[in-house]
Parts: C-alpha cells; structure tokens; sequence
C-alpha cells in the first residue's frame, strides 16, 4: 500500500500520459481501464487504485495507465493500443502481462495483435471484439447525454447497466449525490474515446493473438451484450474463457472470485 507512485510520462512533443504504479512484485502486469477514463484519469488515483487492486501487488508490479491527454476527434481503439505501447517502452516494459477492462480489453486486443512482443499473458475482462446493436444502441445514448451535458443521467444509466438489481440496491439511496460528484469541465474526452467503441473491429484478427489468454465476464452484460466473450475465446487460439451467471458488466465488482481467477491465470506457468 506504501509503494505506490502516481506520475506522468512524456511521450514525445505535446503528448503526455498519466500512470500510477503500486506493487513489489517482479513481473509487469499492465492495467487498462474503461470508458471511464473519459470522465476521470488515473491522476493522483494511486492510494485508491493500491488498494483495490492489492491482491496483484505481491508478485506484480502493477502499472494503470490513462489515455493520453492530448485526444483528436477520429481517435480510434487502434491508436489507443499505439500509444499504450508507447508508454510502455517508455518505461522499459516489454513481455508484460496486460489485463484491459470493458474498453481497455479492446485496447489489450490490438495490442496483443500488432505489437505481441509487448504483452506475454492476456486478460481481456468484460470486453467486446466488435460493434453490435445492443452496445452501439447504449453508447450512441451515453454520446446523446454528454452531448447535452446530462452528467447525472449518463451516470445513473451506466450504473443501472453495470450492476445486478441486488448490488443497485446499495446504490438506491446514494444515487443522487452519485450523480452531482465528479462532473468534468468537458465532455470532450469522453466523447472521443465513447465514438472510438462504435468504431473497434478486431474480430477478424482475432486469430493473430498468440499469447495465452483470459476471457472473463458475465452472461447478462446490458453494456456491450451477450455471448461477446464466447466469440472472443472462439476466435482467439491459446484461450480460456470464464463466466459468470447471472452478472453483468459489474462482474470484476460483484464476483468475488474474478480478481482471483485473473491471478491464477497469470502465474500458471503454462
């Protein structure tokens, strides 16, 4: 918990990330997060992200990086997974294990297929492999609310989306300050990266991971859909798929067992 370090790292003219680090371990293990990165950065999230993650810190050195800060309209997942391996020769990393969260695990994915020198194990959480119509149908609405500057309601909806009906109850009576904390200056950011998901396409390419892999989520996901982790662990070679009944894209939260399945998965030694 006390070796953690939050920073930022320049990677090159006008561009740079933030990161935070925690961790003892002697392994890398890289963290990206989802489509929240759109509304708040990792940036002094290191305490916070320390101690939710503790249960990788003993035999990891656990990286979480944000999106860069410099983000063009027309950005896409590829050029997210670009830059994300940028940052990590930056840091010396090279043969790291990489676990991407929601749209962080469609940034692992290009990752793992256009740079795979960089990514040793991969674990792709709650993700997608392409647009479908329940996904696209629930961004171009989460779009349609920040575009109007409807902060509470693109909250509330995404809460209601991620979480079952028996975890929403903890949230019952906190939704309406929930919905007031937090709101950015700009909902440029969130924008961009939500237009990058209608946009990601890697199903195809799928084939080209050869690193082993998790797949891991729920049957009942109401953000990207169902069965997305099924044709992901089809199409991906050296793969293991895991999921969880009746949980949704909340599954990392509300399973007590999905951090821990991850660990298993990265210290087999096959």
């Amino acid at each position: 918990m006390s070796n953690f370090r939050n920073d930022i790292i320049n990677l090159g003219k006008d561009e740079d990330m933030y990161y935070v680090s925690f961790g003892s371990g002697d392994k890398q293990l890289v963290i990206i997060p989802g489509l929240s990165d759109g509304l708040v950065t990792v940036k002094g999230k290191g305490r916070m992200l320390a101690k939710y993650y503790k249960i990788f810190a003993k035999d990891f050195r656990v990286t979480m990086f944000s999106r860069k800060n410099q983000l063009k309209k027309g950005y896409t997942i590829r050029d997210m997974a670009h830059d994300q391996k940028r940052a990590m020769a930056k840091l010396g990393m090279k043969d790291a294990y990489v676990y991407g969260i929601s749209q962080g695990g469609m940034i692992s994915q290009c990752l793992a297929i256009d740079y795979p020198d960089m990514v040793k194990k991969l674990v792709i959480g709650v993700s997608i492999s392409r647009q479908n119509p329940y996904m696209k149908k629930t961004v171009e609405n989460w779009i349609r609310m920040a575009k109007d500057g409807r902060y509470g309601d693109l909250i509330e909806d995404t809460i209601k989306r991620t979480y079952t009906k028996k975890k929403m109850k903890r949230y019952k009576f906190f939704m309406p300050i929930i919905k007031r904390i937090g709101k950015p200056k700009s909902f440029e950011r969130f924008l961009i990266q939500a237009e990058a998901c209608l946009t990601h396409n890697a199903y195809d390419k799928l084939s080209k991971i050869k690193c082993l892999t998790l797949v891991i989520g729920g049957d009942s996901d109401r953000i990207v859909g169902l069965n997305t982790s099924e044709e992901m662990a089809e199409k991906i070679p050296n793969s293991k798929l895991i999921i969880y009944k009746g949980l949704g894209h909340g599954a990392y939260e509300e399973e007590e067992q999905f951090h821990n399945e991850i660990l298993k998965f990265l210290l087999q030694s096959t």
